[in-house]
C-alpha cells in the first residue's frame, strides 16, 4: 500500500519489506514470513555498498519485533547522519504500529523499542491507542488530547505529531467541541514552537460504515508526498531547516503538516468512497450457493473473507483522487489554554 501509494505521487522508493505476507492480516488467516533484524539490516548493507542511500524521506511502518524496531531505528539514525551536514534534506515520518482499540497486538517488548528510537524522528503517526501507550495519558476530552500531545512532544523531543484518528463523539458533552459533525472522526496535528509548545489543529472527517486495511499506511504514504511538497511551497528556507519546523509566528491552520495533511484527507475520503461502492456491488454479486449446506462457524467464516476481498482498497483504478484531489476539509486551530479541564 505505502510503496504504491508513493510512487503513483511520483516518488522514487526503496522498499525494505518486513513481512511477507499472501494477504494482509484483517483476513484473520494468512501465510508467509516475517522478516528477521538481520535480514532488514542486510538489505539496508546492500544499498549502502552501492551508494544508493541519497534519500529524501524515509517512512518506517510496522516491524515484527523489537529487534526488528531496533533494526529500522539503526537505519533512520544512519540516514540523519549521513545527512548532518544539510539540514533539512532528510525527514524521518515514524509510524509506531503497536495497537489499536485499546490493545496492543505486538509482543510488549516493542513498545520500549518504539519509546527508544522516537526521538530521533521528525514526524510520528500515532493512533489514539497509541498516543495513549506513548504519553502515559487516558485521552477522554479535548483537554488530555492536548496533555497527551504536550507530553509526546516533551518526552521525545519530536517537532511534529499527528494522531490519525480520533473519535471526539465519544467524549463527554463538557468537552467535546460543539462543531463536531455526527458520524465524523478528527485527525489532530501539531508542531512545536521553539519553547516545545504545541500548535495544535484539528480535522473533522466523515466516518465511513466499512472496516479497511492498509489505511494508516495509505495515511503515512500520502503524508510523505504531501508534506515535502507543502514544505517546498513554504518559504525557502524552511526546507533547510532542521526537521522542516516553521517559525513560531506561523499559526496552527497555515502550518505544511496542516495544508498536507487536508489534502492527504481529501485523497483518503474520496478513494474510500469508491471502495464502498465497488464493495457493496462486489457483495450483491456474490455467489453464496452452497452456503446453507455448511456449519454454522464455516458460513462465518466464508461471509467474513467475502467481506474482506470486497472492502479491498481500490487504489490504482482511483488514481486520479491521489494525485488531485479535491480538497473539502479545513484545519482548525485550538489552543491547550482554551480547553475544559473535564476529564
Amino acid at each position: 500500500m505505502a510503496t504504491l501509494v508513493m510512487q503513483l505521487l511520483g516518488c522514487d522508493v526503496a522498499a525494505l519489506n518486513t513481512v511477507h505476507f499472501s494477504n494482509h492480516t484483517g483476513y484473520g488467516q494468512f501465510k508467509g514470513t516475517r522478516a528477521t533484524a538481520e535480514q532488514i539490516t542486510e538489505l539496508y548493507e546492500g544499498l549502502c555498498q552501492s551508494h544508493l542511500t541519497d534519500f529524501d524521506v524515509m517512512l518506517s511502518g510496522y516491524a515484527p519485533s523489537a529487534a526488528a524496531v531496533e533494526a529500522v531505528g539503526a537505519i533512520g539514525m544512519d540516514l540523519q547522519r549521513k545527512a548532518e551536514k544539510n539540514p533539512g534534506s532528510f525527514f524521518w515520518v515514524l509510524d509506531p504500529v503497536m495497537g489499536d482499540q485499546g490493545r496492543l497486538y505486538v509482543n510488549t517488548d516493542v513498545v520500549p523499542a518504539y519509546k527508544k528510537i522516537i526521538h530521533h524522528a521528525d514526524l510520528i503517526l500515532p493512533n489514539q491507542f497509541e498516543a495513549e501507550v506513548l504519553s502515559g495519558i487516558k485521552i477522554t476530552s479535548l483537554a488530555t488530547l492536548a496533555e497527551a500531545i504536550t507530553a509526546i512532544h516533551a518526552t521525545y523531543n519530536i517537532p511534529h505529531v499527528i494522531i490519525t484518528s480520533v473519535d471526539l463523539t465519544r467524549f463527554s458533552q463538557s468537552s467535546s467541541p460543539p462543531t463536531t459533525p455526527p458520524g465524523s472522526l478528527a485527525i489532530i496535528g501539531s508542531t512545536t514552537r521553539s519553547d516545545g509548545a504545541p500548535r495544535l489543529f484539528r480535522i473533522d472527517v466523515p466516518a465511513l460504515d466499512c472496516y479497511f486495511s492498509g489505511t494508516g499506511d495509505m495515511f503515512a504514504a500520502l503524508t510523505v508526498a504531501r508534506l515535502r511538497e507543502a514544505v517546498f511551497a513554504a518559504d525557502p528556507a524552511l526546507r533547510t531547516t532542521k526537521s522542516w519546523v516553521s517559525p513560531d509566528e506561523v499559526p496552527a491552520t497555515d502550518l505544511p503538516l496542516a495544508r498536507s495533511t487536508v489534502q492527504v484527507l481529501a485523497s483518503m475520503h474520496s478513494v474510500l468512497e469508491k471502495t464502498m461502492e465497488a464493495r457493496d456491488a462486489e457483495l450483491r454479486a456474490a455467489d453464496t450457493q452452497g452456503d446453507e449446506q455448511l456449519s454454522a462457524a464455516e458460513r462465518q467464516r466464508r461471509e467474513h473473507l467475502r467481506k474482506s476481498k470486497a472492502a479491498e482498497v481500490r487504489l490504482v483504478r482511483n488514481v486520479q483522487f491521489l494525485r488531485q484531489p479535491t480538497v473539502t476539509f479545513r484545519a482548525h486551530g485550538w489552543k491547550k489554554e482554551d480547553l475544559p479541564s473535564s476529564r
